[in-house]
Protein backbone atom coordinates (compact mmCIF):
# COMPACT_ATOMS: atom_id res chain seq x y z
CA UNK A 1 0.00 0.00 0.00
CA UNK A 2 1.83 3.47 -1.20
CA UNK A 3 1.57 5.97 1.39
CA UNK A 4 3.55 9.67 1.07
CA UNK A 5 4.90 8.40 4.58
CA UNK A 6 7.21 6.27 2.94
CA UNK A 7 8.52 8.71 0.60
CA UNK A 8 12.64 9.38 1.34
CA UNK A 9 12.87 12.30 3.67
CA UNK A 10 15.72 14.81 2.87
CA UNK A 11 17.05 17.58 5.33
CA UNK A 12 17.75 20.81 4.79
CA UNK A 13 21.88 19.62 4.54
CA UNK A 14 21.19 17.28 1.93
CA UNK A 15 21.65 14.13 3.83
CA UNK A 16 18.33 11.69 3.84
CA UNK A 17 16.57 9.64 5.36
CA UNK A 18 14.57 6.34 3.60
CA UNK A 19 10.68 7.28 5.46
CA UNK A 20 9.18 9.80 6.80
CA UNK A 21 8.32 8.05 10.49
CA UNK A 22 10.42 9.22 12.88
CA UNK A 23 10.84 7.31 16.58
CA UNK A 24 10.17 9.56 18.88
CA UNK A 25 12.59 10.62 21.80
CA UNK A 26 11.03 8.84 24.86
CA UNK A 27 12.00 8.79 27.87
CA UNK A 28 12.95 5.03 29.25
CA UNK A 29 15.14 4.82 32.20
CA UNK A 30 16.81 1.90 30.25
CA UNK A 31 20.26 2.92 30.32
CA UNK A 32 22.66 1.79 33.32
CA UNK A 33 22.82 4.62 36.14
CA UNK A 34 26.50 6.18 35.09
CA UNK A 35 24.61 7.22 32.23
CA UNK A 36 26.29 4.16 29.66
CA UNK A 37 23.99 2.54 27.05
CA UNK A 38 22.72 -0.54 28.25
CA UNK A 39 21.87 -3.80 26.44
CA UNK A 40 18.29 -3.03 26.87
CA UNK A 41 18.72 0.16 25.32
CA UNK A 42 20.43 -1.02 22.08
CA UNK A 43 17.49 -3.78 22.00
CA UNK A 44 14.82 -1.09 22.31
CA UNK A 45 16.51 0.72 19.37
CA UNK A 46 17.38 -2.03 16.90
CA UNK A 47 14.13 -3.73 17.25
CA UNK A 48 12.21 0.05 16.18
CA UNK A 49 14.95 0.13 13.35
CA UNK A 50 13.78 -3.65 12.51
CA UNK A 51 10.14 -2.35 12.10
CA UNK A 52 10.91 -0.02 9.55
CA UNK A 53 11.33 3.30 11.30
CA UNK A 54 13.25 5.69 9.23
CA UNK A 55 14.69 8.05 11.74
CA UNK A 56 15.85 6.87 14.65
CA UNK A 57 15.78 9.18 17.99
CA UNK A 58 17.37 8.44 21.46
CA UNK A 59 16.22 9.10 24.60
CA UNK A 60 17.01 12.69 26.34
CA UNK A 61 20.76 12.79 26.13
CA UNK A 62 22.30 14.86 29.22
CA UNK A 63 25.37 16.63 28.35
CA UNK A 64 26.83 17.96 31.42
CA UNK A 65 27.02 15.89 34.80
CA UNK A 66 25.00 17.97 36.10
CA UNK A 67 22.10 17.84 33.38
CA UNK A 68 20.88 14.48 33.63
CA UNK A 69 17.14 15.01 35.11
CA UNK A 70 15.84 11.07 35.87
CA UNK A 71 17.65 7.76 36.30
CA UNK A 72 18.62 5.52 33.84
CA UNK A 73 19.32 8.56 31.17
CA UNK A 74 21.74 8.33 28.26
CA UNK A 75 24.88 10.39 28.74
CA UNK A 76 26.77 12.18 26.11
CA UNK A 77 29.34 14.36 28.20
CA UNK A 78 32.33 12.37 28.54
CA UNK A 79 34.14 10.04 26.46
CA UNK A 80 33.72 7.03 28.01
CA UNK A 81 30.46 7.13 26.46
CA UNK A 82 31.05 6.62 23.34
CA UNK A 83 31.74 2.92 22.42
CA UNK A 84 27.48 2.57 23.55
CA UNK A 85 26.86 5.43 20.77
CA UNK A 86 28.72 3.37 18.95
CA UNK A 87 26.72 0.31 18.96
CA UNK A 88 23.44 2.43 18.82
CA UNK A 89 24.78 3.69 15.57
CA UNK A 90 25.76 0.69 14.22
CA UNK A 91 22.15 -1.03 14.88
CA UNK A 92 20.34 2.08 13.54
CA UNK A 93 22.40 2.13 10.37
CA UNK A 94 22.36 -1.36 9.48
CA UNK A 95 18.31 -0.76 8.44
CA UNK A 96 19.81 2.31 6.54
CA UNK A 97 17.99 4.74 9.56
CA UNK A 98 19.82 7.74 10.50
CA UNK A 99 20.62 7.70 14.08
CA UNK A 100 19.73 11.16 16.06
CA UNK A 101 21.04 11.93 20.01
CA UNK A 102 18.88 14.11 21.69
CA UNK A 103 20.88 16.50 23.84
CA UNK A 104 19.41 18.39 26.77
CA UNK A 105 19.88 19.73 29.79
CA UNK A 106 17.43 18.83 33.20
CA UNK A 107 18.15 22.58 33.64
CA UNK A 108 15.80 23.33 37.14
CA UNK A 109 14.47 20.03 36.32
CA UNK A 110 18.20 18.07 36.77
CA UNK A 111 18.99 16.21 39.70
CA UNK A 112 20.98 17.52 42.57
CA UNK A 113 24.97 17.00 41.58
CA UNK A 114 27.73 16.44 44.12
CA UNK A 115 25.55 18.30 46.88
CA UNK A 116 24.74 21.07 44.79
CA UNK A 117 21.03 22.28 43.77
CA UNK A 118 20.11 22.48 39.83
CA UNK A 119 21.01 25.65 38.58
CA UNK A 120 18.38 27.51 35.66
CA UNK A 121 17.96 30.83 34.06
CA UNK A 122 16.56 32.63 36.97
CA UNK A 123 16.03 31.44 41.00
CA UNK A 124 13.17 29.60 42.16
CA UNK A 125 10.29 30.92 43.53
CA UNK A 126 7.93 30.38 46.65
CA UNK A 127 6.82 27.13 46.67
CA UNK A 128 9.05 25.37 44.16
CA UNK A 129 11.92 23.06 44.46
CA UNK A 130 14.90 24.59 44.89
CA UNK A 131 16.88 25.53 42.15
CA UNK A 132 19.42 28.60 41.92
CA UNK A 133 20.27 31.12 39.20
CA UNK A 134 23.01 30.28 36.60
CA UNK A 135 25.98 32.41 36.44
CA UNK A 136 27.68 33.83 33.21
CA UNK A 137 30.32 31.06 33.07
CA UNK A 138 27.52 28.07 33.87
CA UNK A 139 25.82 29.21 31.01
CA UNK A 140 29.25 29.27 28.76
CA UNK A 141 30.33 26.03 30.19
CA UNK A 142 26.66 24.31 28.98
CA UNK A 143 27.12 25.82 25.63
CA UNK A 144 30.84 24.24 25.33
CA UNK A 145 29.25 20.93 26.83
CA UNK A 146 26.33 20.65 24.29
CA UNK A 147 29.14 21.17 21.52
CA UNK A 148 31.40 18.82 22.48
CA UNK A 149 28.06 16.13 22.97
CA UNK A 150 27.47 17.00 19.18
CA UNK A 151 30.65 15.94 18.40
CA UNK A 152 31.43 12.61 19.95
CA UNK A 153 27.77 11.95 18.78
CA UNK A 154 28.93 12.43 15.36
CA UNK A 155 32.42 10.89 16.17
CA UNK A 156 30.47 7.72 17.15
CA UNK A 157 28.99 7.32 13.78
CA UNK A 158 25.67 9.34 14.70
CA UNK A 159 24.00 11.03 12.05
CA UNK A 160 23.18 13.94 13.68
CA UNK A 161 21.51 15.81 17.14
CA UNK A 162 18.43 17.40 18.09
CA UNK A 163 18.31 20.03 20.76
CA UNK A 164 15.90 19.97 23.21
CA UNK A 165 14.23 22.93 23.28
CA UNK A 166 10.55 21.71 24.52
CA UNK A 167 8.96 20.23 27.63
CA UNK A 168 10.83 23.13 30.25
CA UNK A 169 14.30 21.87 30.36
CA UNK A 170 16.67 24.16 30.52
CA UNK A 171 16.87 25.31 26.53
CA UNK A 172 13.41 25.93 27.40
CA UNK A 173 13.48 27.59 30.72
CA UNK A 174 15.47 29.94 29.37
CA UNK A 175 13.10 30.89 26.22
CA UNK A 176 10.40 30.85 28.79
CA UNK A 177 8.90 34.86 29.89
CA UNK A 178 8.13 33.55 33.32
CA UNK A 179 10.70 30.99 34.10
CA UNK A 180 13.68 33.18 32.79
CA UNK A 181 13.50 36.46 34.73
CA UNK A 182 16.86 37.68 34.02
CA UNK A 183 17.83 41.51 33.14
CA UNK A 184 21.70 40.93 31.50
CA UNK A 185 22.19 39.30 27.86
CA UNK A 186 20.77 36.19 28.92
CA UNK A 187 17.23 37.28 29.54
CA UNK A 188 14.25 39.91 29.40
CA UNK A 189 13.41 40.26 25.51
CA UNK A 190 13.17 37.55 23.33
CA UNK A 191 16.46 37.97 21.25
CA UNK A 192 18.04 37.60 24.76
CA UNK A 193 15.68 34.53 26.00
CA UNK A 194 16.48 32.76 22.77
CA UNK A 195 20.50 33.63 22.76
CA UNK A 196 21.47 30.40 24.91
CA UNK A 197 19.56 28.08 22.13
CA UNK A 198 21.01 29.92 19.40
CA UNK A 199 24.20 30.28 20.68
CA UNK A 200 24.42 26.18 21.06
CA UNK A 201 22.99 25.58 17.51
CA UNK A 202 25.52 27.87 15.78
CA UNK A 203 28.23 26.72 17.66
CA UNK A 204 27.37 23.32 16.87
CA UNK A 205 27.09 24.21 13.51
CA UNK A 206 30.34 25.72 12.91
CA UNK A 207 32.58 22.45 14.20
CA UNK A 208 30.57 19.50 12.73
CA UNK A 209 30.40 18.45 9.11
CA UNK A 210 28.18 19.50 6.68
CA UNK A 211 26.43 16.47 6.69
CA UNK A 212 25.77 16.10 9.98
CA UNK A 213 22.14 16.73 11.09
CA UNK A 214 21.18 19.31 13.54
CA UNK A 215 18.14 20.13 14.23
CA UNK A 216 15.50 21.37 16.85
CA UNK A 217 12.26 20.33 19.14
CA UNK A 218 10.08 23.17 20.39
CA UNK A 219 6.88 23.51 22.07
CA UNK A 220 5.13 25.99 20.26
CA UNK A 221 3.07 26.79 23.01
CA UNK A 222 1.96 26.70 27.17
CA UNK A 223 0.71 23.01 28.40
CA UNK A 224 0.32 21.59 31.64
CA UNK A 225 2.55 23.05 33.84
CA UNK A 226 4.56 24.60 31.14
CA UNK A 227 4.54 28.70 31.23
CA UNK A 228 5.60 31.25 29.62
CA UNK A 229 5.39 30.36 25.90
CA UNK A 230 4.22 32.69 23.01
CA UNK A 231 3.34 31.05 19.45
CA UNK A 232 4.71 34.26 17.83
CA UNK A 233 7.62 33.85 19.42
CA UNK A 234 7.65 30.54 18.87
CA UNK A 235 7.69 31.17 15.43
CA UNK A 236 10.20 33.73 16.04
CA UNK A 237 12.67 31.55 17.75
CA UNK A 238 12.15 29.16 14.58
CA UNK A 239 12.81 31.90 12.10
CA UNK A 240 16.31 32.68 14.11
CA UNK A 241 17.13 28.93 14.00
CA UNK A 242 17.11 28.04 10.51
CA UNK A 243 19.18 31.26 9.89
CA UNK A 244 22.01 29.61 12.46
CA UNK A 245 21.75 26.59 9.99
CA UNK A 246 18.86 24.53 11.96
CA UNK A 247 18.29 21.56 9.67
CA UNK A 248 14.58 20.15 10.83
CA UNK A 249 12.33 21.84 13.42
CA UNK A 250 10.55 19.22 15.53
CA UNK A 251 7.20 20.50 16.91
CA UNK A 252 6.10 18.83 20.13
CA UNK A 253 2.29 19.14 20.11
CA UNK A 254 1.14 16.08 22.69
CA UNK A 255 -1.88 16.21 20.23
CA UNK A 256 -1.35 16.88 16.81
CA UNK A 257 -5.19 16.91 15.83
CA UNK A 258 -5.62 20.24 18.11
CA UNK A 259 -5.27 23.63 16.79
CA UNK A 260 -3.38 26.81 18.93
CA UNK A 261 -4.43 28.03 21.81
CA UNK A 262 -3.70 31.57 20.77
CA UNK A 263 -5.48 30.97 17.69
CA UNK A 264 -8.22 28.49 17.69
CA UNK A 265 -8.75 28.51 14.26
CA UNK A 266 -5.25 27.59 12.89
CA UNK A 267 -3.02 24.19 13.04
CA UNK A 268 0.31 25.02 14.19
CA UNK A 269 2.05 23.04 11.24
CA UNK A 270 0.94 25.66 8.92
CA UNK A 271 1.95 28.46 10.65
CA UNK A 272 5.65 26.91 11.39
CA UNK A 273 5.34 25.79 7.30
CA UNK A 274 4.66 29.26 6.11
CA UNK A 275 7.57 30.98 8.05
CA UNK A 276 10.25 28.68 7.43
CA UNK A 277 12.46 28.43 4.16
CA UNK A 278 10.97 25.51 2.07
CA UNK A 279 13.80 23.22 2.38
CA UNK A 280 13.68 22.99 5.87
CA UNK A 281 11.69 19.96 7.03
CA UNK A 282 8.47 20.13 9.89
CA UNK A 283 8.10 17.20 11.89
CA UNK A 284 5.04 16.94 13.62
CA UNK A 285 4.27 14.67 16.75
CA UNK A 286 1.42 14.48 19.19
CA UNK A 287 -0.84 11.52 20.32
CA UNK A 288 -0.37 9.96 16.23
CA UNK A 289 -1.67 6.21 16.21
CA UNK A 290 -3.37 5.69 12.60
CA UNK A 291 -2.04 5.78 9.12
CA UNK A 292 -4.71 8.33 8.51
CA UNK A 293 -3.72 10.74 11.38
CA UNK A 294 0.25 10.88 9.88
CA UNK A 295 -1.09 11.48 6.59
CA UNK A 296 -2.90 14.67 7.74
CA UNK A 297 -0.26 15.48 9.26
CA UNK A 298 1.71 15.63 5.97
CA UNK A 299 -1.64 17.49 4.27
CA UNK A 300 -1.41 19.98 6.54
CA UNK A 301 2.54 20.51 5.45
CA UNK A 302 4.95 18.38 7.85
CA UNK A 303 7.64 16.52 5.78
CA UNK A 304 7.40 13.88 8.69
CA UNK A 305 5.74 12.26 11.62
CA UNK A 306 7.08 11.64 15.14
CA UNK A 307 5.17 8.56 17.05
CA UNK A 308 5.72 7.88 21.11
CA UNK A 309 3.33 5.55 22.75
CA UNK A 310 1.75 4.11 19.05
CA UNK A 311 5.79 3.14 18.52
CA UNK A 312 6.06 1.45 21.75
CA UNK A 313 2.84 -0.63 21.13
CA UNK A 314 3.87 -1.23 17.61
CA UNK A 315 7.51 -2.12 16.87
CA UNK A 316 6.57 -2.93 12.97
CA UNK A 317 3.97 0.36 12.72
CA UNK A 318 5.88 1.44 9.33
CA UNK A 319 5.11 -1.90 7.84
CA UNK A 320 1.97 -3.55 9.14
CA UNK A 321 0.34 -0.03 10.11
CA UNK A 322 1.27 1.60 6.61
CA UNK A 323 2.18 -0.68 3.93
CA UNK A 324 -0.61 -2.99 4.90
CA UNK A 325 -2.93 -1.44 6.43
CA UNK A 326 -3.94 -2.67 9.44
CA UNK A 327 -4.78 -1.02 12.54
CA UNK A 328 -2.60 0.16 15.56
CA UNK A 329 -2.25 -1.73 18.56
CA UNK A 330 -3.42 0.37 21.31
CA UNK A 331 -3.55 0.54 25.20
CA UNK A 332 -4.31 -1.16 27.65
CA UNK A 333 -1.82 -3.93 26.98
CA UNK A 334 0.13 -6.29 29.25
CA UNK A 335 4.18 -6.05 30.62
CA UNK A 336 4.55 -9.68 28.91
CA UNK A 337 3.87 -8.24 25.49
CA UNK A 338 6.27 -5.07 26.19
CA UNK A 339 9.01 -7.44 26.90
CA UNK A 340 8.41 -9.39 23.91
CA UNK A 341 8.52 -6.07 21.67
CA UNK A 342 11.78 -5.43 22.52
CA UNK A 343 11.46 -3.08 25.38
CA UNK A 344 13.74 -3.61 29.22
CA UNK A 345 12.29 -4.13 32.34
CA UNK A 346 13.08 -0.38 33.40
CA UNK A 347 10.76 0.99 30.31
CA UNK A 348 8.14 -1.69 31.20
CA UNK A 349 7.74 -0.86 34.78
CA UNK A 350 7.96 3.08 33.74
CA UNK A 351 5.31 2.71 31.58
CA UNK A 352 3.32 0.37 34.35
CA UNK A 353 2.69 3.03 36.63
CA UNK A 354 1.01 5.74 33.83
CA UNK A 355 -2.68 5.20 34.21
CA UNK A 356 -4.38 3.36 31.50
CA UNK A 357 -0.77 1.87 29.62
CA UNK A 358 -1.14 -1.62 31.42
CA UNK A 359 -4.23 -4.23 31.49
Amino acid sequence: MTSPLLAPLRFRNGATAPNRIWLAPLTNLQSHADGVVSDDEQRWLASRADGGFGIMESAATHVSADGQAWPGQLAAYDDRFTEGWRRLAAVSQAKGAPLLAQLFHGGARALPHDGRAPWSASPSLEGEAAFTEATPAQIEQVIADFIAAALRIEQTGGKGVELHGAHGYLLCQFLSATMNRRTDGWGGPLEHRARLLREVMQGIRAVVQPGFIVGVRLSPENFGNLTGLDLDESLQVAKWLADDGADFLHLSLWNAANMTLKRPAEHPVPLFVQALPSDLPVVSAGGIWTREEAESQLALGASAVALGRSAILNADWPSRVVEQGEEPRRTPTTAAFLRASGLGEAFVNYLAARPGFMA
